[in-house]
């Protein structure tokens, strides 16, 4: 299995990748923004977006939407096909997912609205707070996302201040998250000399 940063080669998977949204949200039944194969396509050829495949079967996807000109960060769109679920994969996707959103945008908060409990448990290890969604993006681009789910009528009726989703947010100018983000760039750093100090003894030998 492997997690990478999805490009244009990965286009083939765009419409498995939507299907399997889909079902999965119509076998929860909940609601669900919908994406378009072309809106995934265009999150690959842009660098936006992880896949994770097994050999070249597609076991998992998730992509990166930015707002109010790169001061927010979404994660959007985590799916793992049926077959490959229960053994730590979507995990391991919303991981590498973030870092890859830290990386591109590295002052940016990175937010998720969601109905699901392990997305929400999945959010929180990596820092993540529940929060209103007055305290999210106010780029009105993704509220009218929301407007394929079934219950975007909710979001109306309370203009736009609450809906069936949880609000969740990392902000990484948090005391809390600043000092995890410098501990492991401390513990990198670590590794990097020791990687360094073996690679130059076995020059030596």
């Amino acid at each position: 299995m492997e997690i990478v940063i999805a490009d244009k080669s990965h286009s083939i998977y765009a419409e498995i990748i939507c299907n399997t949204i889909a079902e999965s949200a119509n076998v929860r039944g909940t609601g669900i923004a919908k994406r378009t194969p072309e809106y995934i396509i265009t999150k690959m050829k842009n660098g936006n977006a992880v896949i994770a495949l097994e050999d070249k079967k597609f076991a998992g996807f998730c992509y990166i939407e930015s707002w109010g000109h790169g001061k927010f960060v979404a994660n959007s769109g985590l799916i793992v096909h049926p077959e490959f679920r229960k053994k730590g994969l979507a995990k391991k996707i919303k991981a590498t997912v973030f870092e890859h959103s830290r990386t591109k945008f590295p002052t940016a908060k990175v937010f998720s609205i969601t109905t699901g409990l392990p997305v929400m448990k999945l959010n929180s290890d990596l820092g993540y707070k529940p929060v209103t969604f007055s305290e999210l993006t106010d780029d009105q681009s993704f509220w009218k996302g929301c407007q394929t789910c079934k219950n975007y009528d909710v979001l109306q009726r309370t203009k736009q201040q609450m809906c069936l989703c949880t609000g969740m947010l990392f902000d990484p100018s948090t005391k809390e998250n600043n000092n995890k983000v410098k501990i492991k760039e401390k513990v990198f750093q670590r590794l990097k000399r020791i990687k360094e100090s073996v690679y130059l003894k076995k020059e030596k030998k």
